[in-house]
């Protein structure tokens, strides 16, 4: 169990002693802040494993890049030895990984990216990576996974789309198809073949951080909303990762994980009835028909056993659904599941059906234990061969065999960030936002408007993005590539809409109206969870109090737009004052969406995708301010 500073420190020192050599690094779905052992996603770029010296020779390629050509799934496992089998079985993260171990254990995938780079960076990353693999003694190609789960979210300059709470309140599985095949364009245009997506949670208590990772509440919205953009994915050329199986979305409240970090609700239990857990198994019954052909396993629990050990489930899955692919285990989970030691933990979550495992750090411990499990009876040889010919028949069918440097690999752009994809992400924003309250008619603004825009949500790219944004907790910084904010997007549109935007404070009175922007902290998993769930609460925005009290001051109409990742708990008197409320949840990067709507380019069609409570006491009951399916409409 590493400590982040320790990891973060150790690569600065790599990273400056090795200047000379290539970038490489990677990114994966789950939590990687604080603590390595406990997430899916982290680390820093691991720029000193990916060299030219570690590149092998034409020749190596030629031997071995035509080696399994027309053998199915079965003659290829028959080939292996067991050892390259359970190799096939480690999903290892690339900070600390060399290229001379890729070579020399021919690893089933490679994960883990946080460290922004280019789309061609991308490909240079991964094509090395790749040499490496098929050159080795095995020449098995790897697999590249990431979580590109609002779009190619640390690749400079691509389409950032809005987040899945978004989609949620949007509600157009058409355009969900499109979101997939745009997704898919620009994963190939930076060669990484798999997405850790979509995630088909059923968000019930927005209390919990994955909140805005969910289409919300309503298992029927979730289901066509996912599949849809399963399939998008799937016809532009990737390989889906459907997640988390299962249940975590349904966690309670205080059943949080406790290990080195207290979580309030992320990966705890959710105590289901058979009719209950049927319900939600529906979901994943329509992720395998949609053509998934990975499913990753939660980090919480089920009726008290944790799923990365729920043989009950995992079993369900792939013989009463029919889940012909793999499954893949979330970021270092099986290290908090019930056995004593690492090995047991390691030999009950194969036992209990999964096949790739992301122990980031401990591949070779993975491997190693496999081959000694088999060798002493405690794992079977018939389970580590179902494993690897589900992994093998996926690649097969992926075409990762047939074109394992991406030669014959088409994309539709030539690069990321094209307008073309940018006017679908606009499109999603304007369907997206709900308008909760319109007195007087506030909106949409009218020609001749001056409107005062202020509030720290107006001009704030990390926060309109969200989480899973060039990082995995929150960006970097404040502003990023390719993303216009609110303000940006409203002062692009003032002209062709007759309105005046003022962003000085010592002209606000001169303003009509004021568009008061206000929102929450970007952040990603248990570092969402909150007590409060309040607007100013804990993971407020620093200077929402102060901007909601100027514009209170101004006495002026007050439109207020919310960002955020979820519905958050609003002040009752705030809720009176405003005469306008617009819930934008979290746009991403084609803020100007915003802007055309409140402007009146384009009509409010989205509704809450969960209902909104007025009270943390609500929440589980049939109270709620406002109900799931509510929006407003201009007359």
């Amino acid at each position: 169990m590493k400590n982040r500073k320790l990891i973060l420190a150790v690569c600065a020192a790599m990273i400056m002693s090795m200047a000379s050599c290539a970038s490489s690094s990677s990114n994966a779905d789950s939590s990687k802040a604080e603590s390595s052992s406990q997430t899916e996603s982290s680390s820093v770029s691991e720029s000193s494993s990916v060299t030219e010296s570690s590149k092998p020779d034409s020749s190596e390629l030629t031997d071995n890049h035509h080696k399994y050509d027309n053998l199915t799934a079965e003659q290829i496992v028959a080939k292996l030895s067991l050892q390259e089998k359970a190799n096939q079985m480690a999903l290892p993260q690339i900070l600390g990984l060399s290229m001379d171990s890729v070579k020399k254990n021919c690893y089933g995938g490679v994960l883990s990216k946080v460290t922004a780079q280019t789309a061609q960076e991308w490909r240079s990353t991964i094509d090395t990576i790749q040499k490496n693999a098929i050159g080795s003694q095995t020449g098995i190609p790897i697999i590249y996974g990431q979580d590109q789960v609002h779009g190619i979210y640390v690749c400079y300059n691509s389409v950032i789309f809005p987040h899945n709470i978004n989609m949620g309140a949007a509600n157009d599985k058409e355009l969900m198809y499109k979101v997939g095949q745009i997704t898919a364009d620009e994963s190939k245009l930076c060669h990484i073949l798999w997405t850790y997506s979509p995630c088909v949670a059923q968000s019930v208590d927005p209390r919990w951080g994955r909140t805005y990772e969910s289409y919300g509440s309503d298992l029927g919205r979730i289901t066509e909303l996912s599949t849809s953009f399963t399939k998008g994915l799937r016809d532009g050329g990737l390989i889906v990762c459907a997640k988390h199986f299962f249940a975590d979305g349904n966690v309670k409240y205080g059943t949080g994980e406790q290990g080195d970090i207290k979580m309030l609700i992320d990966r705890g239990d959710a105590t289901l009835t058979d009719a209950q857990a049927d319900e939600l198994m529906k979901v994943y019954k329509a992720q395998i028909d949609a053509g998934a052909q990975t499913i990753m396993i939660s980090h919480s629990s089920v009726n008290g056993v944790k799923m990365h050990e729920n043989k009950k489930y995992i079993d369900k899955l792939k013989n009463e659904l029919g889940f012909k692919g793999f499954i893949v285990s979330d970021w270092n989970s099986v290290q908090n599941t019930s056995a004593k030691t690492y090995e047991e933990q390691i030999i009950n979550s194969v036992n209990a059906g999964i096949d790739m495992f992301m122990e980031v750090d401990t591949a070779d411990e993975v491997v190693s234990t496999i081959v000694k499990a088999v060798g002493d009876g405690r794992i079977s040889q018939q389970r580590v061969d179902d494993a690897v010919t589900r992994i093998i028949r996926v690649k097969l069918e992926a075409g990762v065999f047939s074109d394992p440097m991406f030669e014959k690999l088409e994309t539709k752009q030539k690069d990321v960030g094209s307008e073309e994809y940018r006017k679908v992400a606009q499109q999603l924003v304007e369907k997206s936002m709900v308008l909760v309250k319109n007195d007087n008619k506030t909106l949409p603004l009218k020609k001749g408007t001056k409107v005062y825009i202020t509030g720290p949500a107006a001009d704030h790219a990390q926060a309109q993005c969200g989480g899973w944004t060039m990082e995995w907790n929150a960006s970097p910084r404040r502003e990023i590539d390719g993303v216009t904010t609110i303000q940006k997007g409203f002062e692009q549109l003032a002209q062709q809409n007759g309105i005046t935007v003022i962003t000085d404070k010592s002209k606000a009175a001169e303003a009509d109206v004021v568009l008061l922007c206000v929102g929450e902290q970007s952040y990603a998993e248990w570092n969402g969870d909150t007590e409060d769930l309040a607007l100013c609460g804990k993971l407020g925005l620093e200077g929402n109090k102060e901007a909601i009290k100027e514009a209170k001051d101004l006495g002026k109409p007050t439109i207020a737009c919310i960002v955020a990742g979820r519905n958050v708990i609003l002040d009752e008197a705030d809720k009176k004052n405003w005469d306008s409320i617009v819930m934008c949840y979290l746009p991403g990067s084609e803020g100007q969406g915003v802007a055309n709507v409140l402007c009146g380019n384009a009509k409010f069609s989205g509704t809450l995708p969960s209902p909104w409570y007025s009270d943390i006491k609500q929440i589980g009951t049939n109270d709620c301010w406002l109900k799931k399916g509510f929006g407003l409409k201009y007359e």
